[in-house]
């Protein structure tokens, strides 16, 4: 079982974000990235009515838009004489954050269309009012548009803003409504069914293997582990002892909060021999109302949260955790999320497990997310994004496309691998995670169709939107960066990698809802880049206690300035050689509980993305690879290749 990838609502557009407005007739701004590219002329259907309700966020720009990303890269790159010279939170918005008199001119404007301004913080304001106010204001028209068989708002222009306030405005954020539901005052539902692993396992990596099962790639394939835990992934990634994360804070964002979190995370540790918590290390931040929680899926995400929190802790035993709930999976309650840990500079390094495809983000909204990771590199906060788990996304979408917020040049995206612990917690080699699934046969003499179909993978690829950032110039293969055709180079994800696969996956703790009704704590193997992601934020913990407890900060800098040195394994796909394919055989429960409907057998082939491939070298399944011994060691000094 993969954790799926939470869905972020968005919009399809291939636009470039810019917080920069480009001037137009009539003394306004053009607001690049407002009009969303599914409004087309073919698709229009005419005007919307000018009493319906538009409920908008208007982000601001702040004093120095250019110099908060001038800073946020010179802040991070280790060759920058400004490099690790990050500021509080206080001297950020000081420095970078909008004036008063923008805020006042810019609700001024706002109220004198006939909009409300009904809150809002430094980062943007809220507005309510009519269609009509809202095109007086923005100075477009809002017209109804088909896509994907429903009826949507849109504007048939990009949004503009007066040039009176020079720049005030970063963005609109509302004015399409694809696709939103409001509802209001709802309550989590309990814990999601349960899900088990049937076994036979393997302890360690090839520790048991039954010899009456057909062979497949010239040799007896053994059974799946258990589920590593933190033992194995520490040693697998280079941790020794000493290395605990220490002085260090991982804030966890997702949606929604697990109502057992507590329990389940305590009980985990004292099942499977981590250090157990103590008072204030594990601590919530959460939102006094949650929206969406059927269209969301809420206790979906308790999974996820469960997830992040076990395994940052199994990699950094002494970190603190904080956990930054939203109150949905919407894109606007995970950036307020986002924000409470710039704002309030609760962490050094967060993790997000989750992410939509790259064409259902609209400029508009990159540009927001944007100018929060990089108010966090300023501040030395580094994101990590998982990034993906349906590979070239081909088989989910039809189409071959990165996710997001991972295609974001100012975050971490961090693919996925199948792992091979061995006996003593001996690393022994990894793959990219790309799986095919062959059932055993009836006559159970053979593997049906072997390798079988492809049912997931490490997500990657080359960004339509994102161009190259400057820390992949020489290190991403060109045949990489142009990829998605033209001339001009793009961002390619990922930017490293650990543990994804599922088949090689963490065993996870979790109070779940049992056929009988009850509530109860139990144990399974889980994967997806959703492990990988609070994986290498665990590491990043012990590599920031290794330093002295510097903030790492915004990290591809200096991950790409370790490319091609010990502090890497560089993944392939054969490991073993040339034409020497793996897999791990598992056994399931058809009903994922128990056998009272009978078991599956499968023969789980490893390495074998969809169009991906993990090779020598940066590649778009791991990355610069996953970290080696010398990647903690190497932070030891101010590291320069």
């Amino acid at each position: 079982m993969a954790a799926a990838l939470p869905l972020v609502a968005g919009a399809l557009a291939l636009g470039i974000p810019t917080a920069q407005a480009d001037s137009t007739a009539h003394g306004r701004d053009a607001l690049n990235g407002t009009k969303p590219a599914w409004a087309t002329a073919r698709s229009d259907r005419g005007a919307t009515n000018d009493g319906s309700k538009v409920t908008a966020r208007v982000y601001l720009a702040g004093r120095d838009a250019k110099g908060l990303a001038d800073y946020a890269k010179a802040v991070s790159d280790p060759s920058s004489p400004d490099y690790g010279k990050h500021l509080s939170a206080r001297q950020t918005q000081a420095r970078f954050g909008p004036t008063r008199q923008q805020k006042d001119a810019v609700s001024a404007w706002l109220k004198g269309a006939g909009l409300a301004v009904t809150g809002g913080n430094q980062h943007y304001l809220s507005v309510t009012g009519d269609v009509s106010a809202a095109e007086r204001a923005f100075g477009t028209q809002l017209h109804n548009y088909t896509k994907d068989g429903e009826v949507y708002r849109a504007p048939s222009n990009a949004a503009t803003v007066p040039a009176s306030l020079h720049g005030a405005v970063l963005t609109v954020v509302g004015l399409d409504n694809a696709p939103k539901r409001a509802k209001h005052d709802e309550t989590l539902p309990p814990p999601g069914p349960v899900f088990k692993n049937a076994g036979p396992f393997s302890a360690h990596y090839g520790s048991r293997t039954d010899r009456s099962l057909p062979s497949a790639y010239g040799a007896k394939q053994p059974y799946a582990i258990k589920g590593y835990t933190g033992k194995q992934l520490r040693a697998a990634y280079g941790a020794k002892s000493r290395n605990t994360g220490k002085g260090v804070t991982v804030a966890i964002t997702d949606a929604f909060a697990s109502p057992t979190i507590a329990a389940d995370a305590a009980q985990y540790a004292k099942r499977n021999g981590d250090p157990g918590y103590h008072k204030g290390q594990l601590t919530q931040v959460l939102p006094a109302d949650y929206r969406y929680t059927e269209e969301c899926d809420a206790s979906g995400w308790y999974g996820e949260e469960t997830l992040d929190v076990e395994a940052v802790h199994a990699v950094a035993p002494a970190a603190d955790i904080v956990y930054v709930g939203g109150a949905s999976c919407t894109d606007d309650d995970l950036l307020d999320s986002l924000a409470k840990v710039v704002d309030n500079r609760l962490a050094d390094i967060v993790s997000n497990s989750w992410g939509d495809v790259e064409a259902n983000e609209t400029p508009d909204v990159a540009a927001a997310y944007d100018q929060v990771f990089q108010q966090g590199a300023v501040e030395g906060i580094g994101f990590y994004f998982s990034s993906g788990d349906n590979g070239d996304n081909v088989a989910a979408t039809g189409t071959k496309q990165v996710d997001t917020p991972a295609n974001s040049a100012w975050v971490t995206a961090v693919g996925g691998t199948s792992l091979a612990v061995g006996k003593g917690e001996k690393y022994q080699w990894e793959t990219g995670w790309g799986t095919t699934k062959a059932n055993l046969s009836a006559d159970g003499t053979n593997w049906d169709a072997l390798p079988g179909e492809y049912t997931s993978g490490a997500g990657g690829g080359t960004s339509k939107t994102v161009a190259q950032p400057f820390y992949q110039r020489g290190v991403v293969p060109d045949a990489l960066a142009l990829a998605g055709g033209g001339t001009a180079k793009q961002r390619v994800t990922p930017d490293i990698a650990a543990v994804a696969d599922p088949n090689t996956g963490f065993l996870v703790g979790q109070t779940q809802t049992f056929p009988d009704g009850s509530l109860q704590y139990g144990e399974y193997r889980i994967g997806g880049t959703s492990l990988a992601a609070p994986v290498i934020a665990g590491v990043q913990a012990l590599a920031q206690q290794a330093r002295g407890g510097q903030p790492i900060g915004f990290a591809n800098p200096s991950l790409y300035d370790r490319y091609g040195t010990a502090s890497y394994h560089d993944v392939t796909d054969h490991p073993l050689g040339a034409g020497v394919s793996l897999g791990v055989v598992r056994v399931d429960y058809v009903n994922s509980h128990d056998d009272a409907d009978g078991l599956v057998t499968s023969l789980r082939s490893l390495g074998r993305d969809s169009s991906l491939h993990a090779v020598v070298g940066y590649d778009d399944v791991t990355g610069v690879g996953t970290p080696a011994a010398g990647y903690l060691t190497s932070f030891g000094a101010h590291h320069r290749r």
